[in-house]
């Protein structure tokens, strides 16, 4: 798709405003849809037809030991090289002070040789203190949730599949506390992958390692139920494996790449945005989507059923979510609200006078879905190699109207009451992770990171003010250095719209998590379990095909999964729509 395209669809009346959408409120509100990671990575490989091979499996009769499996595409090979060990009760945490993992792994670029396995058995369980080549592409590190983890194989063991209601409790086998990739602690850099067609979307090789990740601790599993029961052991239930994701513990260290990547984030709006436009201007509704609709409404309320958490405020926006979409299928009911001309509009519009952030943007969700004929083609704009640059011949006079166009919301904030810059962000210590401080209470103020957006735009503005217009902005940037910064951000923001976060980050009442959230479900994680507004539990790949399913017709469609529940039913993919 060209950009000329995309800035079409921008200037559409269905296209809802950088200043609703890049809320903080309506972005800790959000859920994956199908142009999430996720799912375009899985769209991948079944069209490129990828094999999945175990190719060594070398542990005790616990499990551990090694392990690789391998994922091979048309041009070439990625290995999962697993690491597995007994750790002692007392120093298993999911913090990032943590010294040692249930599992640990290294993504190998090609298939690794005994001398590549024997060195990364050396350094991959040491995690960051562990020295790491270009062939090394992700590292990451995973503990067990134990009493699933027991409950399966003891099933298995005894020849009965596992109890489905604990694993729909917590979702996942394991759960990866860091995935790291693009030139950590010497793994390769982000350019030695960019140009090759499976990795210019975004986080796409991270991703593929966190699905062999999870065909990993399946597997694992089922051969430790082997070897504890012998003949009498069964393999998991498909739709019960298929069910089964990774888990996952994100915290602060995400949050500041959205802001220091404006470029990509308005890239990644814009195509969701754009999808959503596009679905809302259709005349006539395409045939079967809104049946398909109608459906996934029944199947969203049953995953719902199934999203518990411990968080009052979360639990409390899902019993809100589960009475909301009730009150939806209802209206739904009666056919003059839907079967007429724009029906998803007139849908989108009900659920946005009606009801809550949260289910707005699930319905966004849903209305999405069936249509990857018309959307699909967005997944390849997310990605970018722009790098914003500072623009010496904007005039001061235009930048003084993009301040006051883009940027109202930070030019009318009082920085001056102790609210509006109760909190900073600094980089730790110890670890050298983001960390999100307050004055007077945390230590780091003179350590703060550059990521006062609002702050910084509202005091330029002020200097703006008394500055005559007809000055240049080079010689503005030279007598004012410390603003040149800013006003590259505001230049960028100027051509890319949503790329900011319109939103004070240093205000009393700002939660991390909702930055969180917002970029997890662009990555198609689900089930988000806030621990505190600094971090959240979430679920990745629930419901997504195995590797033997990958050339299955209906690969595509495990949006909202259900628990032990196959896939197939309800399709709510265009992919599978003659399956309905």
């Amino acid at each position: 798709m060209s950009s000329e395209s995309v800035l079409i669809d921008i200037e559409s009346d269905f296209m809802r405003s950088p200043e609703k959408v890049m809320r903080l409120d309506r972005m800790g509100s959000s859920f994956p849809t199908r142009l999430s990671f996720m799912r375009t990575l899985i769209r991948r490989m079944s069209k490129e037809n990828w094999q999945f091979k175990r190719t060594l499996r070398k542990v005790d009769k616990d499990g551990y030991g090694v392990s690789v499996y391998s994922a091979i595409t048309p041009k070439r090979t990625y290995s999962l090289i697993a690491f597995t060990q007994e750790i002692p009760a007392d120093m298993r945490t999911d913090r990032v002070i943590a010294e040692v993992w249930d599992a640990t792994f290294s993504l190998f670029d090609g298939v690794p040789t005994q001398e590549d396995i024997d060195y990364l058995a050396e350094n991959t369980p040491l995690q960051e203190g562990g020295r790491y080549r270009p062939s090394e592409l992700v590292l990451a590190r995973a503990n067990k949730s134990l009493r699933v983890f027991e409950n399966i194989i003891s099933a298995l063991a005894s020849g009965n599949q596992p109890d489905i209601e604990l694993i729909s409790s917590v979702g996942y086998l394991m759960r990866t506390t860091a995935v790291y990739g693009s030139g950590k602690f010497g793994c390769a850099d982000r350019a030695k992958i960019a140009d090759r067609p499976e990795c210019r979307a975004p986080f796409q090789i991270e991703l593929l390692a966190v699905y062999l990740i999870r065909w990993f601790t399946i597997d694992l599993v089922e051969e430790l139920a082997k070897e504890r029961g012998g003949k009498q052991a069964v393999r998991l239930d498909q739709n019960i494996s298929r069910f089964i994701g990774v888990g996952n513990s994100t915290g602060l260290g995400m949050a500041p790449f959205l802001l220091k990547h404006p470029t990509l984030i308005h890239n990644w709006v814009v195509a969701k945005e754009t999808a959503l436009a596009r679905v809302r201007s259709i005349e006539t509704a395409l045939p079967g989507t809104l049946e398909v609709f109608l459906k996934s409404l029944l199947q969203a309320s049953q995953h719902i059923d199934e999203w518990s958490v411990a968080d009052e405020v979360q639990t409390a926006r899902i019993t809100c979510l589960t009475d909301e979409i009730q009150s939806l299928r209802m209206w739904c009911e009666d056919e003059s609200n839907i079967f007429r001309p724009y029906p998803w509009n007139g849908i989108y519009q009900f659920v946005e006078d009606n009801f809550s952030l949260e289910c707005q943007e699930m319905i966004v969700s849903l209305i999405i879905e069936p249509h990857g004929s018309i959307v699909d083609d967005l997944a390849d704009t997310m990605s970018t190699t722009t790098i914003p640059k500072f623009k010496a011949a904007m005039s001061l006079a235009q930048l003084k109207e993009v301040v006051a166009d883009a940027y109202k919301w930070a030019t009318t904030i009082d920085f001056s009451l102790e609210e509006s810059q109760h909190h900073f962000w600094y980089y730790s210590e110890d670890k050298l992770e983001p960390r999100f401080g307050s004055k007077g209470v945390d230590d780091g103020v003179d350590q703060e990171m550059p990521l006062a957006i609002g702050r910084d735009v509202h005091d330029l503005n002020e200097v703006l003010a008394t500055t005559d217009e007809d000055m240049p902005i080079g010689e503005f940037a030279m007598n004012y250095p410390q603003f040149r910064h800013i006003i590259r951000r505001i230049q960028n923001t100027f051509e890319r719209p949503y790329s900011e976060v319109q939103d004070n980050l240093l205000s009393e009442s700002m939660r991390p998590l909702d930055l969180l959230r917002f970029k997890l479900a662009f990555f198609g994680a689900s089930k988000f379990d806030p621990k505190s507004d600094l971090w959240t539990r979430i679920s990745m790949y629930q419901g997504a095909p195995l590797p033997e399913q990958i050339q299955d017709p209906n690969h595509d469609c495990w949006s909202f999964p259900i628990a032990g529940r196959s896939q197939s039913y309800p399709c709510i993919s265009c992919s599978c729509q003659k399956a309905i």
